[in-house]
């Protein structure tokens, strides 16, 4: 059986600021970790780095224009590797919902847990950034452990 992690949030920012947020590299700089390399168009691949812990190459394996964004794991040194990812937008009550999925795990241990809960600061900060223009993004002043 595979598990996944999801989650549902509301943005009071626009769907086409949302999105660009999540499928751009300035804008995924400025809410999941500075350090981000690599193409962000379908078939591309972004280097996502978290200091000297490494992290995830994703390549961008499809969505639609404003309303979603997909990718999946082709390299990382925590197990990530096949794991699938996807955002989902929809407009709702003058906001935009977003539905986070990321699927492929074997077990909810301690590395799910774990996992779950930075998603759950992560896309906080992706709110942020698309209400304030200023996210919390790994490496960036405002960071918090």
């Amino acid at each position: 059986m595979k598990y996944q992690i999801r989650h549902l949030l509301h943005i009071s920012a626009s769907r086409e600021k949302v999105y660009e947020a999540i499928t751009s590299l300035e804008g995924l700089r400025n809410w999941w970790t500075i350090q981000t390399e690599g193409r962000a168009e379908p078939g591309g691949i972004i280097r996502f780095r978290f200091g000297d812990m490494g992290g995830p190459d994703m390549k961008v394996i499809g969505g639609h224009a404003g309303k979603q964004a997909d990718w999946e794991c082709v390299e990382s040194p925590h197990g990530w590797k096949g794991h699938r990812f996807s955002f989902k937008l929809e407009d709702h009550e003058g906001k935009t919902r977003l539905k986070f999925l990321h699927d492929g795990w074997n077990e909810q241990d301690d590395y799910y847990a774990m996992c779950n809960f930075s998603w759950g600061k992560y896309l906080e900060s992706l709110r942020q950034y698309c209400q304030t223009g200023k996210g919390e993004a790994f490496g960036s002043p405002g960071y918090r452990t």
